[in-house]
C-alpha cells in the first residue's frame, strides 16, 4: 500500500523558518508518510539561506523570483506553478504557513484541485483587511477553505471559531517559529559585535505599507537615538527590496555607530537578536522570536495580529511616526528598570513543541497514528 504524501510549500524566508521544523518532524516518520518540499522562490536568496540553516533543500523549485515583480505577477505564476505540482505529485495533504502570497496560492491551488489544505499559523487577525497588506486578506481567505487550522494561540483559535470554522478542524499548537529559533539558538554560535562595549539597537523594517515616508521617519528616529545614547550601536539588516534599502541608506548610511548590513543568514540573525538590548521591527516573526530571549520589541505598526505579546508586556505598538518611535525607544533606553521589566515578561507564543503537535494532528487526519504531545496552554 502506497504511503500518503504531504506537500509543504514555502516561498519566503519566514515561510522557510516556520515550516522547517515541521518538515523535519514529518521526515522523522518517513516510513509512514512521504514528505515533499516545494519552493516558489518568491524571495530567492533569503529563502535559500533559511532552508540551509536547517539542512533542507527543496524537492521542487519553481524559481518564480523576477526583478520588479508585482503582486499580480507573483500570484498568477505561483498559482499556475503550484497547480501543476499538485497535479503531478497528487498529494493527500498540502501544508503552508503564515500569510504570504505563496501560502495563499498554495491554499488556493489545493482548493481548486480539491486536496485538503492545512494552514500553519492560522487565525491571526487585525481589524482591517488593508493592514497588513496584502497579508490580512491572504490569511482571511485561507480560513475559508483550510481543512486543518493549526492556530498558534488560543486567541487565534477563537478568531477561527468565531468565523465559523469547524471546532474539530482547529487545534492550538503554539508557534512553530519558537521551535525554529530554539533549535538554532542551541547551535552555539558566538554573539556578534563582541567588540562593542555598549548596547545594540536592532532595526528591521520591510512591510509594504511602511515603504517610503514611514521608513524614512523610522530611520530618522533611530538616528536620533544613536546620537543621544553614546553607548548604542544601531544595526540595520536591509531587506533586498530596493525601495526599502534606498530609504534606510538615505538617512543612516555613513553615520557614526549606524551599521547597515546585508540580510544575515538565519543562524546569525538569531544571535543578533540575542545580542540586542531593544528591537524596533515591523516583522511578525521577530515579535514572536525576540521574547524567547527576553529582548523587548517596539512594533513599527499601528495594528498587530499578534496582540498576545502586547498583552504579556513583551512588545509595544508604536507606529511609524518619528516622534512616537523616538520617544518610546528613548524612554526604555534611558530607564534600565523599564527595559528590564519588558525583558522579564513571559513569552506567550510557544514551548518548542508546536511542530510535533502539527505532525500528530496532520497524520491523524490522514489515518496515521503517531506519538501525541501535551497540549499547548
Amino acid at each position: 500500500m502506497a504511503r500518503p504524501t504531504a506537500l509543504f510549500v514555502v516561498g519566503t524566508r519566514p515561510d522557510a523558518i516556520k515550516s522547517a521544523a515541521v518538515v523535519q518532524e514529518f521526515q522523522r516518520f518517513a516510513g509512514q508518510i512521504d514528505t515533499v518540499l516545494v519552493s516558489t522562490g518568491q524571495h530567492r536568496e533569503m529563502l535559500d539561506q533559511a532552508l540551509g540553516a536547517f539542512g533542507l533543500e527543496a524537492d521542487v523549485d519553481l524559481g518564480l523570483m523576477h526583478h520588479g515583480q508585482t503582486l499580480a505577477s507573483v500570484t498568477s505564476r505561483a498559482l499556475e506553478g503550484l497547480d501543476q505540482v499538485i497535479a503531478d505529485r497528487a498529494p493527500d495533504l498540502v501544508l503552508a504557513q503564515g500569510d504570504t502570497t505563496t501560502t495563499y496560492c498554495a491554499g488556493l491551488a489545493a482548493f481548486y484541485r480539491q486536496v485538503p489544505f492545512g494552514h500553519i499559523e492560522a487565525g491571526l487577525r487585525t481589524p482591517s483587511i488593508w493592514s497588513p497588506f496584502p497579508e490580512e486578506f491572504n490569511r482571511r481567505a485561507l480560513g475559508l477553505f483550510a481543512r486543518l487550522h493549526f492556530a498558534p494561540t488560543r486567541l487565534a483559535a477563537d478568531n477561527l471559531l468565531a468565523e465559523g470554522a469547524a471546532p474539530d478542524s482547529v487545534m492550538v499548537t503554539g508557534n512553530t517559529g519558537i521551535d525554529a529559533v530554539q533549535a538554532v539558538a542551541r547551535q552555539g554560535h558566538g554573539l556578534p559585535y563582541a567588540d562593542h562595549p555598549g548596547r545594540v539597537l536592532l532595526l528591521t523594517t520591510h512591510r509594504r505599507e511602511n515603504w517610503g515616508e514611514p521608513q524614512l521617519e523610522v530611520a530618522r528616529a533611530a538616528l536620533r537615538l544613536v546620537e543621544e545614547f553614546e553607548d548604542v550601536l544601531l544595526v540595520v539588516p536591509m531587506h533586498r527590496n530596493p525601495a526599502v534599502r534606498t530609504a534606510l541608506q538615505s538617512v543612516l548610511e555613513g553615520k557614526p555607530r549606524c551599521t547597515l548590513v546585508e540580510p544575515p543568514d538565519y543562524v546569525d540573525f538569531v544571535q543578533l537578536m540575542r545580542r540586542s538590548a531593544l528591537i524596533l521591527t515591523d516583522s511578525g516573526g521577530v515579535q514572536e522570536e525576540a521574547p524567547a530571549f527576553g529582548v523587548p520589541v517596539l512594533v513599527l505598526r499601528d495594528t498587530t495580529e499578534r496582540p498576545e505579546g502586547v498583552e504579556a508586556g513583551t512588545a509595544r505598538l508604536v507606529g511609524t511616526k518619528e516622534e512616537s518611535v523616538y520617544s518610546s525607544a528613548r524612554s526604555l533606553l534611558a530607564d534600565p528598570a523599564a527595559l528590564g521589566h519588558m525583558a522579564q515578561a513571559t513569552n506567550p507564543y510557544g514551548d518548542g513543541m508546536a511542530s510535533q503537535r502539527v505532525r500528530y494532528a496532520a497524520l491523524r487526519f490522514l489515518g496515521i497514528e503517531s506519538p501525541e504531545v501535551p497540549p499547548w496552554v
